[in-house]
């Protein structure tokens, strides 16, 4: 596949379990890349001491600190989600909502054209388990909904996706399940394939302007992930 896509991406969200996987899969094709994180050690120690120089070091809840982080990026992934299991963690609409609105708002106010997300499954749906918990569901459609209006515009794009499950395994292990409409009842997928498929959306034309579901298949080895987009009927 040709690679579309040339520039730096801001990974928000890096030294979560998610997003240490994103910054593995930009590295494997060979994307520019710099880190938003909260603790410059924990990302040291995540990647490797010569990462500091990729580093922004703040929080999603400070417009300066997000704003800072986002220049000279030219695409954002958002690996970013709440603690909703830690009492002294903000709540989900402190992150999930507003901490993701904030990121989007500041990177379409810099110009940055493609800002791609990972939500959740299940956000369309306000009875689900998850939404005892500060309605982190509920948090993340809102913020899905702001990104999808700021990236809407003639110029940009968006990519939102909404894992299944998350797992820890390794990546390109498994055939893929996508879909559309928040129709999967379950279903889980390794965070490693949830990054992969987040990067690879930076330069899939089918998948610019989608919000999808993916979860994982049978075992199988991939050689890649592009083509499951077929599968998904407009």
């Amino acid at each position: 596949m040709v690679k579309s896509f040339k520039g730096t991406v801001l990974v928000a969200g890096a030294t979560g379990r998610t997003g240490a996987w994103v910054v593995k899969r930009l590295e494997s094709h060979g994307f520019d890349y710099r880190l938003f994180v909260r603790s410059g050690a924990k990302a040291v120690e995540l990647f490797r001491p010569e990462v500091v120089d990729r580093l922004s070091i703040g929080s999603i809840e400070n417009d300066l600190e997000t704003d800072a982080a986002l220049k000279n990026a030219d695409a954002v992934i958002s690996a970013i989600g709440g603690n909703v299991m830690s009492p002294d963690a903000p709540p989900p609409s402190a992150i999930d909502r507003d901490g993701i609105i904030r990121l989007a708002t500041l990177a379409k106010k810099q110009g940055i054209r493609k800002f791609v997300l990972v939500s959740s499954l299940a956000v369309t749906k306000p009875d689900h388990p998850m939404n005892k918990y500060g309605r982190i569901l509920q948090m993340k459609l809102e913020a899905e909904n702001e990104v999808r209006r700021l990236y809407s515009e003639p110029g940009y794009s968006y990519t939102i996706l909404r894992p299944g499950g998350l797992l820890d395994g390794p990546p390109m292990a498994h055939a893929m399940v996508f879909g559309t409409g928040d129709g999967f009842e379950t279903g889980t997928i390794e965070r490693s394939d949830v990054a992969e498929v987040a990067v690879i959306s930076l330069f899939t034309p089918e998948a610019h302007n989608l919000t999808f579901e993916l979860i994982q298949g049978e075992a199988a080895p991939q050689a890649t992930l592009a083509g499951y987009f077929s599968q998904i009927v407009p």
